[in-house]
This record gives structure tokens, C-alpha cells and sequence, in this order.
């Protein structure tokens, strides 16, 4: 939905009903009588608002406390603060902390009014469009942040486990389509990329170092029910007769879905340790909001499986 609305907000009646009519004809406004009545509407109707206009002198709470509330839940909203030439200073300060775009001094002036409105409304779409794009952008680095963490996992199973390993990452990327495998959230405004890739780095070393970990303590390998019984025990399930039931989805997941920054435990390690162990040779199965691992033969994996495995899951995380 496009914001096209104009919230305004003033405790005086007559001030209501006056910036009403003369906007209307502009956009589309809504009302409200105070602070939290203005919070209230943010609340029903925030994605609808392209411009808020708030009074700064009103019973109970000052309009900047609104402006604040908005710029901190709203911020695609258009912040304006309209003023007696008196309260010059209280807009000046708002201005500064970042609260209004700008200020509209009391009494208004008709075209003045109008002209600063226009503004905002296109500043608005503005911010609009750029949103969007910031959206499509994000979408795409989180998408390669995935691919990168996957094809990573390749390169480390090779490295700690070379006997099997495209076998065992085919299956963990199955295991991790099967799963409700959230994106890796990465906040792109306190990430540069350079210090994500170190971190990314750092924690693609802790996953090798775990790893090795559970490598050393599955020991030889086994088959069958010993097999399992090592899984059931490594990643706390239960074992049921031919196949482990895994009823935790996030230690099918969390190599790949974990937040930028946030370094493995050695648990969310096991599972993929268990498959390098095993060289793949398991199927896991979606069964009644739980995951089955059993043994199986190996896969006839095509020379592109990797690619076809990134964009699986990769739409399984969309």
C-alpha cells in the first residue's frame, strides 16, 4: 500500500477542522485531538501516512514526544511540527534531535501551507521509492550471504572430511529446503561489508574447529542402528528403531539461517559433522512437524547439484 495520507494532529477543534478543508483537496487527512490519540492512528493506519503535521502545545504531552514516537516505529513518515512564532526554539530543537523534517509557523499562510505539504508528500514518495529499492538490495545480499554460507560449507566439509563430503553437504541442503529455514538477518546499517566478510571469516573457522570436535568423538565410523544411536545422542533426539527422529528444525538450519555475527555452538555443528561422518549416506524425511534421518545409498549428484541447491533453498527461505 502507497502512503498518501496526511495525519494531523492539534487539540484545538477548530484548528482540526480548518487544516481539514483546506487539505483535503491536496490528500486525503486524518485527525486526532492529542499525543495519544495521534499514536493510536499511527497504530491502525501508520502504512497508510505519508506526512504527519503535529501541534507542539497540547494538554498532557508535547507533539515532539509524538514526533520522536514516530521517527523511532514510522520512520518513512514525514515529520513536520507546526508552531506559534514564540515556540520557535522547541522547533529548532526538533529539527536538530532529527524529529521533523521541518516547521510550519502559526497562523499559517495558505499557499505557504500548501507549498510545504506538496513538499512533504513528495519527499515522502521519495523516501517511498528508495525503501523499496533499499528492500530489493537487501533481499539480494541476504540471498548471497546464503549462497556464500553454503558454498563455504562445501569448501570446509572438503577441508575437515574430504571422503564424502559433496554427499553429505547434498543431503544437509535438503535437510535445510525440508526445514522452516529462516533468512540470515543481517542489519545493513551497522554492517560494512568488509567487516561482514570477516566475520563471516571467523565464524566459517569456529564451524571447521567444531567439526573436528565431533569428528574425533564419533570415532571410527559406524552403520545402521550404531550410526544412529551417534546421532540421536550428538543432537539430542530420539532414536526409533531404523531412523532418528529430530524434532529441534534449527539443527537442520542454523549454519545457514544464523544472524551476521552470531558465532556457532558446537551443537548446531553435530548434524552437519554426523553427515560428513557418515559420507551422506542418510535421507531425512518431513514428517508431522518433525524430521526422520535413516540410512540410505548414496545420491546421483549432477555436476551442477551445488547451484541447484542455492537456489532451493534459497526460494525455501523467500
Amino acid at each position: 500500500m502507497k502512503p498518501v495520507k496526511i495525519l494531523y494532529v492539534d487539540d484545538e477543534a477548530m484548528a482540526l477542522k480548518y487544516f481539514e478543508r483546506l487539505v483535503t483537496p491536496m490528500a486525503p487527512v486524518l485527525t486526532a485531538g492529542s499525543v495519544e490519540e495521534g499514536k493510536a492512528v499511527l497504530a491502525e493506519h501508520g502504512a497508510e501516512i505519508a506526512v504527519l503535521v503535529c501541534d507542539q502545545r497540547m494538554p498532557g504531552a508535547y507533539g515532539n514526544e509524538l514526533l520522536r514516537h514516530a521517527r523511532d516505529f514510522y520512520p518513512g513518515v514525514v515529520r513536520m511540527l507546526t508552531t506559534a512564532y514564540s515556540e520557535l526554539g522547541d522547533a529548532i530543537e526538533a529539527i536538530n534531535t532529527g524529529e521533523i523534517y521541518r516547521y510550519i509557523n502559526k497562523p499559517w499562510e495558505l499557499e505557504s501551507l500548501r507549498a510545504d505539504l506538496k513538499n512533504a508528500l513528495e519527499l515522502a514518495e521519495l523516501r517511498g521509492e528508495r525503501d523499496g529499492l533499499m528492500r530489493d538490495k537487501l533481499l539480494a545480499q541476504q540471498s548471497q550471504l546464503l549462497a556464500n554460507r553454503l558454498a563455504g560449507l562445501v569448501v570446509l566439509g572438503a577441508a575437515v572430511h574430504e571422503d564424502g563430503h559433496e554427499q553429505a553437504l547434498y543431503r544437509f541442503a535438503q535437510a535445510a529446503q525440508l526445514s522452516d529455514c529462516a533468512e540470515p538477518a543481517v542489519d545493513w546499517h551497522h554492517w560494512e561489508h568488509a567487516d561482514l566478510m570477516q566475520a563471516e571469516a571467523r565464524r566459517g573457522v569456529a564451524i571447521a574447529t567444531h567439526l573436528r570436535h565431533w569428528l574425533r568423538e564419533f570415532g571410527p565410523r559406524r552403520d545402521g542402528a550404531g550410526a544412529l544411536a551417534v546421532l540421536a545422542q550428538a543432537t539430542g533426539s530420539e532414536l526409533q528403531g531404523d531412523r532418528v527422529r529430530l524434532t529441534d528444525g534449527a539443527l537442520l538450519t542454523a549454519l545457514l539461517s544464523a544472524k551476521a555475527g552470531d558465532m556457532p555452538e558446537a551443537a548446531q555443528c553435530a548434524w552437519l559433522a554426523w553427515l560428513l561422518w557418515q559420507a551422506g549416506l542418510a535421507q531425512v524425511d518431513a514428517v508431522e512437524g518433525a524430521w526422520t534421518v535413516q540410512a540410505a545409498p548414496a545420491a546421483a549428484l549432477r555436476p551442477d547439484w551445488l547451484a541447484d541447491a542455492i537456489e532451493r533453498v534459497g526460494r525455501a527461505m523467500a
